[in-house]
């Protein structure tokens, strides 16, 4: 009984720390082997057949850059758009807690996943996902931090002197009571601040930077999203920069209007072939 006491115990603490049910996995039946076997899924990944017209401009070559994107302010509803225009995106799942709902049959235990992705050059993002299995729940929360990668604004500390290094000004981030707010630090100072921040600003490509947190911290998931919160607000601040006068050009639905209005070669695949009766 002591055994069994110490065992269920172990499972519930590691529930609320890091990589959650991947010890417990490895005893139930030929999950394991399943994993092997999850290339096909893959392999259709890999066959993208964009549904929007962004999707399409982007497969046919017509975005190189995020930046193109976010300067006409165009919705990305699909992840292939952002891993191809970041192929060098990395993921991290910061923390996966078990959520319980109360229903007439009983409690309904379901994960929650939190997820960082970047490309530690500018662009960040932070998907979270719920679901009844683990790997269904990082899964998602991979695709929804893709979808809603936001580009981070970099600056100096004193002289412009070599690449940017830290955040531009003083800005602060809030999420329940957790604030976090960073300031500007000199080169070679590091990111000074917890686990949960640090990683994230390494993936956003911030080098230098101090950082002070107050409210409940240890709620990760708001912590993580106070973080992503002031990241994003790096652009909302209007400095001198970006007081020249801005040049319009055209929007790219009305400049590949042609482009669009030709179908793609799944529909005339997938498009019935009339026959003709002599």
């Amino acid at each position: 009984m002591a055994e069994r006491g110490g065992g269920e115990r172990g499972g519930e603490r590691g529930g609320f720390g890091r990589g959650f049910g991947r010890g417990d996995r490895g005893g139930r039946g030929d999950r394991g082997g399943r994993r092997g076997g999850r290339r096909g899924p893959r392999q259709e990944e890999e066959k993208w057949v964009p549904v929007t017209k962004l999707g399409r401009l982007v497969k046919e070559g017509r975005f190189t850059k995020m930046e193109e994107i976010y300067l006409h302010s165009l919705p990305v509803k699909e992840h292939q758009i952002v891993e191809t225009l970041c192929p060098g995106l990395k993921d991290e799942v910061m923390k996966i807690t078990p959520v319980q709902k109360q229903t007439r049959a009983g409690q309904r235990t379901r994960f929650k996943a939190f997820v960082v992705v970047g490309d530690s050059n500018g662009h960040v993002g932070l998907g979270v996902k719920c679901a009844k299995e683990v790997a269904t729940a990082i899964r998602g929360a991979i695709i929804l931090a893709k979808l809603s990668i936001v580009p981070v604004r970099r600056g100096y500390w004193g002289n412009k002197i070599g690449q940017p290094h830290t955040v531009p000004c003083k800005v602060t981030g809030k999420c329940g009571s957790v604030t976090v707010r960073m300031v500007p630090a000199p080169r070679g100072s590091g990111i000074v601040a917890a686990r949960v921040p640090k990683k994230v600003l390494q993936f956003a490509g911030i080098e230098d930077v101090f950082t002070s947190s107050r409210g409940s911290t240890k709620t990760l998931g708001n912590f993580v999203k106070a973080t992503f919160d002031c990241l994003m607000k790096t652009y909302g601040f209007l400095t001198p920069d970006f007081w020249r006068e801005t040049t319009f050009t055209k929007a790219p639905y009305q400049e590949f209007t042609d482009l669009l209005a030709k179908p793609t070669k799944a529909l005339l695949l997938d498009a019935p072939v009339e026959k003709i009766d002599a």
